[in-house]
């Protein structure tokens, strides 16, 4: 049906993305995306369609007690769900609707799992850790966002100081990196930060030249360790994740709370004159 190459496929890659995402799924995703964008006429929306059936088999796992199996169907849902944005970048096929599609179907795929999960051990503990799973889940899933408005008022604050165009840190860094900071032309919204991590931005180039975000332990980190990893090792393994792991995402989201306010303090002193901005 199509002539895609594997290259055509790998191009649609997010230019970062997780760590899991990066070396544990995409490796597969993309092989399988190739194979359903040349041999298929199956939609993203009906991608996310059969990541969410998967969700739900999973779950239903769990709730057996078949906590391999339910770890082997939360991998490949999480697979499939990772294709249909390949696929929609692919071909241009995706919609305003999927994008709804896709968040949905992420939740009802970590809700059914802790709960399924809660079920299949009967016991008061299980419940009360599917509920901190659900909830941390969220939290991650509200806070992004809410943190990218305070960024982004930042750099409307900035833009109407200086009449300048901002970049992202990313884009400068990996092109030059600081040289802008160096010669004075960029008003940098993250020096409070930098003073403080010198480390911070050779470490950031390294993670991004393997396509790797900095956010070491996101929701897609916290999900495959409870619900892929952790099962391979027994109910007590899930528990013990869930904890972990989720005083990881808790410590990362704290970071990128207080880097974002700092940026946006930062921002209130920008001078006004004509200048790129670096956010």
């Amino acid at each position: 049906m199509g002539g895609f190459t594997l290259d055509d496929i790998l191009a649609t890659r997010k230019p970062r993305d997780s760590w899991w995402t990066v070396f544990a799924v995409d490796p597969v995703a993309c092989r399988l995306a190739l194979l359903t964008a040349n041999h298929t006429s199956i939609t993203p929306n009906g991608l996310t369609g059969l990541s969410m059936l998967l969700g739900v088999a999973s779950a239903a796992c769990f709730a057996a007690g078949e906590l391999a199996a339910g770890a082997a169907l939360f991998y490949l849902s999480f697979t499939v769900d990772c294709m249909d944005g390949k696929i929609a970048r692919l071909k241009g096929s995706g919609t305003s609707f999927g994008l709804w599609l896709d968040y949905v179907g992420d939740r009802v795929r970590v809700a059914g799992c802790a709960f399924g999960f809660a079920f299949g051990e009967g016991a008061l503990w299980a419940l009360w850790l599917a509920a901190g799973i659900v909830v941390l889940d969220l939290f991650r899933y509200v806070n992004g966002p809410q943190l990218l408005r305070v960024r982004e008022a930042s750099r409307d604050r900035v833009r109407a100081a200086t009449g300048g165009d901002p970049v992202f840190v990313e884009d400068v860094l990996l092109a030059d990196p600081l040289a802008d900071v160096r010669d004075g032309s960029v008003v940098d919204l993250q020096s409070a930060f930098r003073r403080r991590f010198p480390w911070f931005d050779r470490f950031r180039l390294f993670l991004a030249r393997h396509r790797v975000r900095t956010h070491l332990m996101s929701g897609i980190e916290f999900h495959a360790a409870i619900f892929v990893v952790a099962p391979l090792f027994g109910a007590a393994a899930m528990l013990w994740s869930a904890l972990a792991t989720g005083a990881l995402l808790t410590a990362f989201e704290a970071a990128l709370v207080y880097r974002t306010w700092l940026a946006a303090r930062e921002a209130d002193r920008v001078v006004p004159e004509r200048v790129k901005v670096l956010v």
